[in-house]
């Protein structure tokens, strides 16, 4: 299976502080609206699309997605996660569903299924993304569109995704990231391509710490979003 088994331990032992705004995934709770405007905009809106969040950990992305009227399906391998998001959800009376499955299992199970899929700061987590990649193409249907983000890689983002955040600022938890499994645009790109998905937007995602302010420009060196359509 495409996954570390210590990267599952380790969301799952935070997953009770999934839904805390001011908790270790507050940095996650503030660009979240960023995230679901890009979405937004390159599908022209998400009311009524079928949408497939993978590495969805808490739900985050899904229930935003869903408050915008589309139908969600969030899939994680952390059960706690799952757990976490399916309970928040059902608090919130929202429709979403949850399973824990892998990408490449559900590929299988429901190939062109999805008007959307979106993987959102997991890559830097599996060991083998393009797996991933390949995967989430798959389950789009023809025209369907994909959406990923992660960290480049560096010195600019090792400085400031993992010391910075992590051990100056301790906007993340110690330990979140590992540098080597950060991937350029370049690789992505290309991992893109060879699962048949075009690129549309390459967007660079700038987040201020001290304002706890989120915006897009095109500096792609520290954390960045990909477009793609197939």
């Amino acid at each position: 299976m495409n996954m570390d088994q210590a990267e599952v331990s380790k969301f799952d032992a935070l997953a009770s502080t999934w839904w805390d705004p001011a908790g270790p995934f507050r940095t996650l709770h503030e660009i979240n609206p960023l995230r679901v405007d890009f979405i937004a905009r390159g599908c022209q809106g998400l009311r009524g699309k079928h949408i497939l969040d993978v590495g969805t950990g808490g739900g985050l992305l899904a229930e935003a997605m869903a408050r915008l009227g589309a139908h969600v399906t969030g899939i994680d391998l952390a059960a706690d996660g799952i757990a976490a998001a399916q309970a928040h959800a059902e608090l919130g009376h929202l429709q979403v569903q949850y399973r824990r499955v892998a990408v490449e299992e559900l590929a299988e199970e429901q190939p062109e299924s999805y008007d959307v899929v979106t993987c959102m700061e997991m890559l830097e987590h599996v060991p083998d993304p393009a797996g991933i990649i390949a995967a989430c193409a798959k389950l789009l249907k023809p025209g369907g569109n994909a959406f990923f983000a992660t960290l480049n890689r560096n010195p600019k983002s090792y400085l400031l995704a993992i010391v910075g955040a992590e051990y100056v600022l301790g906007l993340l938890p110690r330990g979140t990231h590992d540098y080597q499994k950060f991937i350029r645009p370049s690789e992505l790109i290309a991992m893109t391509r060879k699962a048949q998905l075009k690129s549309r937007t390459l967007k660079g995602m700038h987040y201020d710490p001290i304002r706890h302010l989120a915006r897009l420009n095109d500096d792609v060196t520290v954390n960045y979003l990909l477009h793609t359509q197939k």
